[in-house]
């Protein structure tokens, strides 16, 4: 927040520059390769790569047949990566998840060995999670959280690339669990997608044609997927892209003007009840570096915060009654936020 009688802030000027390196190439053609198959879902594949990138977890909320899970499965195909899909319902147990022992009859005797379940993948799509009751939705926090599973009292460890992605329907609230805060805000982003434009929706149904038309030794004649270490080498340098202290100064008021709205006045005083938690903080630092790293740039910028801020943000808001009684969203409370807090 800019406070007119503070002290003046330090302002650090990075030098320009540019990365590149290997694993930056094929980042980019991964993305390359899933915008070839998700069509006029260019948000939802970038930000699959920042969660990605990140090291975090993914909530996605759309209609029906916006190609989330083609989107997910596109980019496990084209990263050499581990699949798993659990579609949540009323009936799923946690250990449905998370695997279970079971006894088995050996040759030194019987003994219970740990099975594993679906959610030991890379990455691990659970679709429509809010369609199982909170138990089993529980299962995955520990997972997500700690990157681990404890059943019988031990801990299995999850593998080194690990990613759940969660989708939602908005307009099927019948015999839904909606997610708690505290689960919501172990996602590191939210991210909300809509219909394709016109031009592109000509173009899917030209590509599934061709698909459906494509003979079986012209799908095999496909690329070697990305390896799993120009991740981790992605990572590694993302984790020195450089934050001067003005851009770590402009999260922190980002994340203040949620909690403490009442100092920017109305509206916005009057729309968000409670604000981001220091998960919002650490969320803004990590996909704004991974912003500014896909984009080229050695260094984080006010624009690279801002590119992020509405996918760390808006699972993060507790609007008030009077905010949803007026139909004003989360969304639109982190717009006016974004136009009142600066970064000067």
């Amino acid at each position: 927040m800019n406070d007119p009688g503070a002290s003046p802030r330090q302002t650090v000027t990075a030098q320009p520059g540019t990365t590149h390196s290997a694993a930056r190439e094929a980042v980019l053609e991964l993305k390359k390769r899933i915008g070839a198959s998700v069509l006029g879902q260019d948000h939802l594949i970038e930000s699959m790569l920042i969660g990605l990138l990140a090291n975090g977890n993914m909530l996605i909320e759309s209609l029906p047949g916006l190609a989330k899970t083609r989107a997910v499965k596109t980019l496990a195909k084209n990263l050499a990566a581990d699949l798993s899909r659990v579609q949540f319902t009323p009936d799923l147990l946690p250990s449905d998840v998370t695997g279970a022992e079971i006894y088995l009859q050996t040759d030194k005797g019987g003994q219970f060995q740990f099975q594993k379940g679906p959610i030991f993948a890379n990455l691990v799509l659970a679709d429509e999670i809010n369609r199982a009751p909170a138990k089993v939705q529980s299962a995955l926090l520990e997972a997500m959280e700690e990157r681990q599973v404890t059943v019988a009292g031990k801990t299995y460890k999850m593998p080194g690339l690990f990613m759940v992605l969660a989708t939602e329907n908005p307009i099927e609230q019948e015999g839904t669990y909606p997610l708690p805060e505290a689960q919501l805000d172990r996602f590191l982003m939210h991210v909300v997608i809509t219909y394709p434009d016109e031009a592109v929706e000509g173009e899917i149904i030209k590509l599934n044609r061709a698909e459906n038309a494509q003979a079986p030794k012209e799908r095999a004649a496909e690329p070697a997927p990305v390896p799993q270490q120009a991740i981790f080498d992605a990572r590694a340098e993302i984790d020195d892209i450089f934050v001067a202290d003005l851009a770590q100064k402009y999260m922190v008021d980002l994340i203040y003007a949620t909690r403490f709205p009442g100092r920017y006045g109305d509206p916005l005083g009057e729309w968000i009840q409670v604000g981001a938690s220091p998960r919002g903080s650490l969320a803004l630092d990590r996909c704004a570096r991974v912003r500014a790293w896909l984009d080229g740039e050695t260094f984080v910028t006010p624009d690279h915060v801002r590119a992020v801020m509405h996918d760390c943000l808006r699972h993060r808001l507790i609007m008030t009654y009077e905010a949803l009684s007026q139909g004003v969203s989360a969304d639109q409370a982190i717009d006016k936020i974004a136009e009142l807090v600066t970064a000067t």
